[in-house]
């Protein structure tokens, strides 16, 4: 991350042992088209990490790299490596990335219609052998208590409610690191406020660590203990979730107007943020 601005820490040193450390990666569509540009990052454990940025900046990008859902779309990891628990996981399948415990929730929740919510926190523990699983369905009933009482068909559920299936579907495989793709998108501020107090409720009580994709920094920062900005596929600047609420560029671009400044990045803004960050 010789590139990116680091405030709030000491440079090269956001953990000794990382759950997670991305190094230098770069992703490349249909063989042609270079979304990530030497993209690096690192999630402690335990640790709730945001990455913030622009619309096309590369955040979904970076948790389909890590999580191997990349080939779905011909992209493909072409330089650098992705190190999860020690091991090196960039090029093997999906299905085996979730047995090595990272579950990704997808945007937009894709939860299954046509199915109950039961049965779709069912379906989160395909990869499972053990018989615990009506245990962890009570356990995510625990955290979603809403969702025990709706009984018919998940695509009847409202927008929160979905996203909070998602969430508990995400449970259901026991996930070392749970990836979230904009948990905020299409929420009202007050379910906003609600699943992310249950994702800080989940990290705290499970010891689940977290990279969060979020555009509503305000809220994202609000849960992480740390963060990282993306732009133009590259981290540009990263430091304690602290630091950057204080920072005046993250107040400037990020934070001034939460979940609508995402239609409010003008021209100015867009060449002012380069020609300062990049």
């Amino acid at each position: 991350m010789s590139e990116a601005a680091h405030i709030g820490r000491p440079a090269a040193t956001l953990s000794p042992a990382p759950l997670l450390s991305v190094h230098n990666i770069e992703v490349v569509y249909d063989d042609v088209i270079l979304v990530l540009r030497g993209l690096s990052l690192e999630v402690p454990k335990g640790a709730i990490v945001a990455l913030l940025g622009a619309n096309g900046a590369g955040k979904s990008t970076t948790l389909k790299a890590i999580s191997g859902l990349l080939k779905t779309e011909d992209g493909e990891v072409t330089r650098g490596e992705i190190i999860f628990n020690g091991e090196r996981i960039n090029g093997i399948d999906p299905d085996k990335i979730v047995r090595r415990g990272i579950f990704q929730v997808m945007e937009g929740r894709r939860i299954v219609a046509d199915m109950t919510s039961v049965e779709n926190l069912r379906l989160g523990a395909f990869t499972r052998s053990d018989h615990d699983v009506d245990a962890d369905i009570d356990m995510v009933f625990s955290y979603f208590p809403r969702l025990k009482e709706r009984t018919g068909l998940a695509g009847y559920l409202s927008g929160g409610e979905q996203q909070m299936l998602a969430i508990g579907r995400a449970l259901m495989a026991r996930p070392k690191m749970i990836l979230m793709d904009e948990p905020s998108m299409g929420l009202s501020p007050l379910l906003v406020k609600e699943v992310f107090a249950i994702i800080k409720e989940i990290n705290r009580d499970l010891g689940v660590t977290i990279l969060l994709v979020e555009q509503n920094a305000r809220a994202a920062l609000s849960v992480a203990s740390h963060g990282y900005i993306m732009e133009q596929g590259k981290v540009v600047l990263d430091g304690t979730a602290e630091a950057l609420r204080d920072n005046e560029d993250v107040k400037e671009f990020y934070l001034g107007g939460a979940g609508d400044q995402r239609k409010s990045f003008k021209n100015l803004k867009s060449f002012k943020r380069r020609k300062r960050w990049l």
